[in-house]
């Protein structure tokens, strides 16, 4: 619960709470305490791969990956729900799109530890091929560090997911900030070109 404390004191206002090793019923009690404090501060708490535990508590949104229940069945059961769905190639994110999802989330985009991977890493290359067929938001992921930043938003990315950039940081909330302030600069460097 320190990460979430830091990231959200250093202005992130949405939350994925991914533990893949958790039983259900330690990931439902983790999943409660992160909606108390993402409530909190006014920010959205997605749960990933778990449509039960985020309905059980009152999260904002569910993110499934191409093995959990099909978006359009979470759809079904969750109507108003967020529902985010992985993508990592353009015939996935338009698969996701079109079975209702909320945002599809693209990547991973570089080497990253957080997630096995044994194909090719999408690279800056993926993003711009997958990114213009997409109708509706998107999110990018996958090993993405602050240099990054620039050329993600200049690819059309408006969201950035970070694990280890914050998780692993020496001061979690600074690394936050940080990101964010790197986000803001290049957003709105492209925003008045």
């Amino acid at each position: 619960m320190e990460i979430i404390r830091a990231a959200l004191a250093g202005g992130v206002r949405l939350i994925q709470l991914r533990e893949k090793e958790l039983p259900v019923v330690e990931f439902a009690s983790l999943a409660s305490e992160a909606r108390q404090l993402t409530t909190a501060a006014g920010s959205l708490l997605i749960i990933n791969d778990n449509l039960e535990v985020a309905l059980a508590v009152g999260a904002d949104g569910v993110h499934l990956g191409r093995e959990d229940l099909p978006v359009a069945a979470a759809r079904k059961g969750a109507p108003d729900l967020i529902i985010g769905a992985s993508s990592h190639s353009v015939e996935e994110a338009l698969d996701a799109q079109k079975q209702g999802a909320s945002y599809v989330n693209i990547g991973p985009l570089f080497p990253t530890k957080t997630k096995v991977w044994s194909k090719e890493f999408l690279g800056l290359e993926g993003l711009k091929q997958i990114a213009p067929g997409v109708c509706i938001p998107f999110t990018v992921m996958g090993g993405i560090k602050k240099a990054h930043i620039r050329d993600l938003v200049g690819a059309g990315a408006r969201t950035i997911a970070v694990v280890t950039a914050v998780t692993a940081a020496p001061d979690p909330e600074q690394a936050a900030r940080d990101l964010l302030a790197e986000i803001r600069k290049w957003r709105d460097r492209r925003t008045e070109a």
